[in-house]
């Protein structure tokens, strides 16, 4: 594993998972967010220059995310996809609960940017979203991994699999 992709709905834990390879396999992480948003939530001219920088690299660990700007580029530079292909309600426990946190304590999360319980109403709010696109994303992913054979994937479908398999001490694939 020198390229991981983590695929998975808003709040199914793709950034825990990422922090977890970065530390137990020397992986650099990138967070796609955080290459996304500038400030007041808009797009950094830099976006996808940037991402296309990372996927050049030689070993890195990063989302499986925009997908509409970003096309298959990081699919078709990955080795290794771990789906976090986790139940709607785990999921909607995980992403309503982080997001309740971020808006209660407006910590900042990327360029200055805070979330606020007034972006809930934004159909593009990461509750919203993982609600609504739960079985799309299902079915979008097993194409896109159908689409790249060449990916070693790792599909976890509960938070306690997702757990054992990254505290495993020989962390690797399996089907």
């Amino acid at each position: 594993m020198n390229r991981v992709l983590i695929a998975g709905l808003p709040g199914s834990g793709k950034t825990t998972l990422a922090r977890t390879l970065e530390q137990r396999l020397t992986l650099p992480r990138h967070e796609l967010d955080a290459l996304h948003h500038g400030p007041g939530w808009v797009k950094r001219p830099e976006f996808e220059a940037d991402v296309e920088a990372l996927a050049a690299q030689e070993r890195w660990v990063t989302e499986a995310q925009y997908s509409s700007l970003l096309g298959d580029l990081l699919w078709q530079r990955a080795d290794t996809l771990i789906w976090l292909d986790l139940p709607r309600m785990t999921v909607m426990s995980q992403v309503l609960r982080r997001s309740v946190i971020r808006a209660v304590t407006r910590r900042e999360l990327w360029n200055g940017n805070r979330e606020s319980f007034r972006g809930w109403l934004d159909p593009g709010h990461p509750v919203r979203a993982a609600w609504s696109h739960h079985a799309r994303r299902r079915i979008t992913t097993a194409e896109r991994l159908a689409a790249h054979p060449h990916l070693t994937l790792v599909r976890l479908a509960s938070a306690p699999e997702v757990r054992q398999w990254s505290a495993s001490p020989g962390v690797g694939a399996r089907d």
